[in-house]
């Protein structure tokens, strides 16, 4: 025991206590009583008035200090972190504090923008929704601010920066002169034109006559006016979208990854990978292509593609099939084989009509050394080790007390719904979401029991998850599989049915603190532990 708090556990690393979370922030929340109403649009049918507002991506940028959230209405919002100008204005001082001081995070809205607007596909009858599929921060250069963004068929480049509004504090003559000026020069022009008609002379002849004996008098034409001086009042950020990538996907995008080198990033649909160079637009490489010769004969898709945190020339993608597969650029051009596949063994007499469909991964995170990955299906989170292809390190039981519902999540479609996962800065912990507004934390060491289930709302901190039991050998021929945070089969962890229109499917974690970002509808909720 160290002083109480940390147990070592037998890999060498300490076991910390649970965190507990406390609510930050939220931005958009809906009133009370306030519901999501529907009215007949003209053009597009029936729609939600709301549902433009619902947010669709969440992304901190490297260092932390700021967010992004897309919606369904394809705006882009920004925010800033603001607590940190409050010790000296530097990361560095920040990390001189104690950490043992719980700080409150804050942030403010810095600015939003329109990223995509519905499009029509006239070639293919097909309308493309404007919704945010993807955010991606990209590196930051004169203090201007960069990131990709896309829907289902086209990426954005962005570039946000303040702007200095220079206004003009004085000019070189008084206006009131200025005035008078132009009016006496203006009354001489027309008697000397009139003049000139009055004597048979044309239109033409009559101005080329006043250039010719026109001159200027002594000291110049004061009624000229000219700014003497430019002053800055304010500053406005302007988001400028520095590059399109179109027309390389005919599937819908699920995935964009930057790459480390700050020059490449991915885009992924459902059967292909392509490879782009930021500053080119209209060519990508293709790299990975699952699609066979006949589409009948298509047994998966893609489902997430990210690139590895430090090296250049990996990346790993899932499929529907549960597999998790990591490639090397370096092998050839076209990546048809894979360096590893990492997938769980079937469990003999376990196969039933949803075990494909539970099965498919919804998204893929590599931990910030780039050793782990993350994965989440519908019902578990598992991590892998990349050096280590046999199994997962680690199982997650999400919500397992819907196994038994899955009949009826099938006929509503929730069981399609696509889950996203994050993992801490330090790697001790992941994280998830649910239904009924709730996401759940895990701690990922080697021993750790920490499950915790947390609401999206200004309460998060639900009722305590009883620490289950370790599962017998005989369940798995993988011993070393940790299985935790399974509930009973009725209800969720804190006795409560389950509302499965109200999910969280879209969370963050900041790369360097114990502060989650999450949406739940059209609400950006913030916890700090």
């Amino acid at each position: 025991m160290n002083g109480g708090d940390e147990v070592v556990a037998a890999s060498g690393r300490s076991l910390r206590p649970p965190l507990e979370w406390k609510f930050s922030q939220v931005f958009g929340e809906r009133a009370a009583g306030e519901e999501i109403q529907e009215v007949c649009d003209d053009h597009h049918g029936l729609r939600n008035v709301f549902a433009v507002d619902i947010i669709s991506a969440i992304e901190f940028d490297k260092t932390g200090d700021h967010l992004a959230t897309g919606d369904r209405g394809g705006r882009v919002v920004l925010f800033e972190r603001t607590d940190t100008k409050d010790v000296g204005g530097s990361r560095r001082d920040l990390e001189r504090i104690d950490h043992t001081v719980s700080r409150h995070p804050e942030f403010r809205y810095k600015t939003e923008f329109q990223s995509h607007e519905p499009e029509f596909d006239y070639l293919k009858s097909l309308e493309i929704e404007e919704k945010i599929n993807k955010i991606r921060w990209c590196q930051t250069a004169n203090s201007a601010l960069f990131l990709l963004s896309t829907n289902d068929k086209t990426i954005k480049f962005w570039k946000v920066q303040e702007k200095k509004i220079k206004k003009i504090s004085e000019m070189n003559v008084d206006p009131s002169k200025a005035v008078s000026n132009g009016t006496v020069a203006s009354s001489s022009s027309s008697n000397s034109h009139r003049t000139c008609l009055a004597n048979g002379g044309s239109p033409e002849r009559s101005y080329d006559s006043l250039s010719n004996d026109f001159s200027f008098p002594p000291g110049g034409i004061p009624s000229l006016r000219l700014p003497v001086v430019v002053t800055s009042h304010e500053t406005s950020l302007v988001a400028r979208c520095r590059r399109v990538y179109a027309h390389a996907h005919d599937y819908h995008i699920n995935s964009i990854s930057n790459n480390s080198d700050g020059e490449t990033f991915i885009s992924a649909d459902d059967l292909r990978i392509n490879l782009w160079n930021l500053e080119i637009s209209n060519q990508s490489f293709n790299i990975v292509d699952v699609k066979p010769a006949n589409m009948e004969d298509l047994t998966e898709v893609i489902t997430s593609a990210e690139f590895h945190p430090t090296h250049c020339n990996l990346l790993a993608y899932s499929s529907s099939k549960g597999c998790i597969r990591l490639i090397d650029l370096r092998q050839s051009a076209l990546l048809d084989s894979h360096a590893k596949i990492f997938e769980e063994p079937e469990q003999p007499g376990s196969k039933s009509f949803f075990t494909e469909i539970i099965a498919s991964i919804s998204d893929i995170k590599f931990g910030r050394d780039g050793r782990y990955i993350l994965s989440r299906d519908y019902m578990t989170l598992k991590l892998w080790d990349i050096n280590m292809d046999s199994g997962p390190v680690a199982t997650f039981q999400v919500h397992e007390y819907l196994r038994p519902k899955l009949c009826d999540l099938y006929e509503n479609d929730s069981i399609f719904d696509k889950f996203e996962c994050c993992l801490s800065g330090d790697g001790l912990r992941v994280a998830t979401g649910s239904y009924s507004n709730l996401f759940r934390v895990f701690g990922c060491v080697p021993g750790s029991t920490e499950a915790t289930t947390l609401e999206a709302s200004k309460n998060p901190m639900r009722k305590p998850v009883p620490t289950p039991s370790r599962p017998s050998r005989s369940l798995s021929s993988i011993t070393r599989v940790v299985r935790r945070g399974a509930e009973s089969p009725s209800v969720d962890a804190n006795g409560n049915s389950i509302d499965s229109t109200t999910k969280l499917l879209h969370l963050a974690w900041h790369p360097s603190e114990n502060s989650i970002a999450c949406a739940a509808a059209n609400s950006l909720y913030m916890y700090y532990a």
